[in-house]
């Protein structure tokens, strides 16, 4: 291999590694914090941040399974994008309205009645946005409390790790839906807006790869690169001769 080609081999490979590390998206995810985050703290506000994964469309749906000893009827909403409804579901709510800019984050708050006598908490999270994309952020730790939706199926939730109880802290009487079951399959009107974690499965979503057009831009790099080697060798075998 001459000199020339090596150089142009080292040129292409050197374009197509710079078009790979621009494609990748930083690594994104869900976030819970609360400045209450104590077991049976009562009136406690958790502020989530849904971070966006997509170049081409905004978040328009924010769906969480809430964890076992917290009640949908627990949960009030704080505050959030402008526009956007808070609406409770069989085992949650969801956070929803007009989308969001290409690249936002979906930020908000609600408040919690109670919160459980436990270690930590993980909720769930499905984040949808505009062109019908959906982001499962639902994977439970082997410290995780399952709730009946599997693991292995998405990112890792995101956890509220709690301190231990104040001395002398008690429970609260349970809210009149207490009983639901915190695994309660929506309805078939929730499930065509709200998919469960399961029908998430079936979603167009991208786990943090690279998208179609980055892959398309990555070829055409690459195979230009090829061409003009190609166009170099040649010439370059022309004039020897």
């Amino acid at each position: 291999m001459s000199r020339i080609t090596r150089r142009l081999a080292v040129a292409a490979a050197a374009a197509a590694t710079a078009v790979l590390f621009t494609a990748v998206p930083a690594a994104a995810h869900v976030e819970v914090e609360s400045d209450d985050a104590q077991a049976l703290a009562e009136n406690a506000e958790l502020a989530f941040t849904a971070e966006s994964e997509s170049a081409t469309a905004g978040i328009t749906q924010i769906r969480v399974v809430l964890p076992k000893g917290i009640a949908p009827s627990d949960v009030t909403y704080g505050k959030g994008p402008e526009g956007w409804k808070f609406t409770t579901t069989d085992d949650g709510y969801t956070v929803k309205g007009a989308a969001l800019k290409v690249g936002a984050d979906a930020e908000y708050s609600v408040v919690v009645r109670q919160l459980p006598d436990a270690k930590e908490l993980a909720f769930k999270t499905l984040q949808t946005y505009g062109d019908g994309k959906v982001d499962r952020w639902i994977e439970l730790g082997e410290s995780g409390d399952d709730d009946g939706h599997g693991h292995g199926e998405g990112n890792p939730a995101p956890v509220l790790k709690l301190k231990a109880a104040a001395p002398g802290a008690t429970p609260v009487a349970p809210s009149p839906s207490a009983s639901a079951s915190a695994s309660a399959t929506p309805t078939a009107e929730e499930s065509s807006t709200s998919p469960t974690p399961q029908a998430a499965d079936s979603e167009t979503e991208d786990d943090g790869g690279l998208s179609a057009g980055a892959w398309v831009a990555i070829a055409a790099v690459l195979v230009l690169a090829m061409a003009v080697a190609l166009v170099f060798v040649r010439r370059r075998g022309g004039a020897r001769q």
